[in-house]
């Protein structure tokens, strides 16, 4: 039997990831509500593990915390400096990671950018910069310096370029720290950065990996530090994330979970916003009220339908082996 859906509808405040509305469903199980929100281009094989996540936290079937709160970083979209020292001036935390290499974007302006966003942070605070693999290895190698010095220090440039391989030939070529977050998901054997160093640090995202407990079965394989992130996920997803970051063994780097904020409402009424730069480990209650406010159009609903359709039909759900990794 298909699990109940609630298809949800949120405007964003900004642009991000080409996108102007994130979609996505919810899905009751036993203990409550978990979130299924795969990109909609995503096709079924890729978003049957998103559906695993949903209905691990539905089941209620996480690890128990390590620590009650978690670290956490802003997230500023490829908008103006005026916007983006603003963006992290709102964000209540102590580290930024800053989008750059937006397509029809000139890298002069991701330098203002990250100028803008240093100055917000003050000398104290961390850069970290993510250009989702659009650079090859000459782009990357010749545009982490520059964004080095216009950050005044980055923590870290994730996903600089998209093949593995030459995410590891950049990481041999720049002296900023390299971390990897689509070598990882997206790809069929996550533990080939390991195996060819390309990597100081893995981000690992919930849904796209499928749950808590396959996170973290990969987090202790893989053997490098862990960020957590989010997939722009209203709070009932990133609680799946907190999850997940309260059971590491170690944390050693804020996580990408403050994403609420990108958002303009949220299926909750008390969300996941940081405090003094963190997010507190905690599940939220769904408001009836807010599905109602924020549900789909019944086109996009049957959409949803649809593709749940699909996936299941793969396979997909409890116990599923679609689309996990390899730990070779």
């Amino acid at each position: 039997m298909s699990p109940e859906l609630r298809v949800f509808s949120i405007p964003m405040r900004t642009r991000f990831r080409g996108i102007t509305v994130r979609e996505g469903a919810l899905v009751r199980g036993p203990r409550g509500w978990g979130e299924w929100s795969p990109f909609l281009e995503y096709p079924a094989a890729v978003a049957e593990p998103w559906l695993r996540a949903a209905l691990e936290a539905a089941a209620g079937d996480w690890p128990d915390p390590v620590r009650t709160r978690v670290p956490v970083n802003v997230t500023v979209p490829a908008v103006d400096p005026e916007r983006a020292h603003a963006i992290v001036l709102a964000g209540g935390c102590t580290t930024a990671k800053v989008k750059v290499a937006e397509p029809g974007q000139e890298l002069a302006q991701d330098q203002a950018r990250l100028e803008a966003v240093r100055a917000a942070l003050g000398p104290a605070g961390k850069v970290r910069i993510d250009a989702n693999g659009a650079w090859d290895v000459d782009r990357a190698v010749t545009a982490i310096p520059l964004l080095d010095r216009a950050a005044g220090g980055l923590e870290y440039a994730e996903q600089p370029c998209a093949d593995v391989e030459e995410l590891a030939a950049v990481r041999r070529r720049v002296s900023v720290p390299i971390a990897a977050d689509e070598s990882i998901r997206r790809a069929e054997d996550p533990y080939r950065v390991r195996d060819l160093e390309a990597a100081d640090i893995a981000v690992l995202k919930v849904q796209p990996l499928g749950g808590v407990r396959a996170c973290l079965r990969i987090a202790e394989d893989i053997g490098l530090p862990v960020v957590v992130s989010s997939a722009l996920e209203s709070s009932v997803g990133i609680a799946a994330g907190l999850a997940l970051a309260a059971a590491l063994p170690e944390l050693s780097h804020a996580c990408g979970l403050a994403t609420v904020q990108l958002l303009t409402d949220d299926v909750v009424d008390d969300s996941l916003l940081p405090v003094a730069g963190h997010l507190p480990v905690h599940t939220p209650e769904v408001s009836e009220a807010a599905l109602t406010r924020l549900a789909a159009a019944p086109d996009r609903v049957a959409h949803w339908q649809e593709r749940l359709a699909q996936v299941l039909a793969l396979g997909g759900g409890p116990g599923s082996t679609v689309g996990q990794d390899r730990r070779s």
